[in-house]
């Protein structure tokens, strides 16, 4: 478990302060879907830093405590996601999804799917070398 909240931790810190960068800086210039796509890889290597991280610091049993370790995470993220974020911007889920860019919204599930299965590749990585 603290696993998971560490991992959760160290990515939803790096979102949250690229996410700053994206809303005040980057949107203006590029537009809401360019911003977003542009975000991802960074996003992306935040995740592998992190997940290595924490496979690293935080030993385990199995490959399969990691995987449940980014399950972990994802709880925690879209529970801080629909709750705190949503009720700050004062929508609702579906109108949350309803006003997301198909197309960067797609890239954010499989990034949130990546996010919940990464501490896992990177221990298999880890446990085959």
């Amino acid at each position: 478990m603290i696993r998971g909240a560490v991992y959760f931790s160290l990515v939803f810190s790096v979102g949250f302060i690229l996410g700053v960068i994206r809303t005040l800086w980057v949107v203006p210039r590029v537009g809401e879907r360019a911003a977003e796509l542009l975000e991802a890889p960074l996003m992306l290597a935040a995740i592998y830093f992190a997940a290595r991280f924490i496979t690293q610091h935080f030993k385990a049993s199995s490959t399969v405590d990691h995987l449940y370790s980014g399950v972990v995470a994802l709880i925690l993220m879209l529970t801080v996601e629909f709750s705190v974020v949503l009720a700050l911007q004062g929508k609702s889920i579906a109108e949350y999804w309803a006003e997301r860019d198909p197309v960067a919204g797609a890239v954010y599930v499989v990034m949130l799917s990546i996010f919940a299965v990464m501490p896992w590749l990177v221990s298999r990585r880890r446990a085959a070398v």
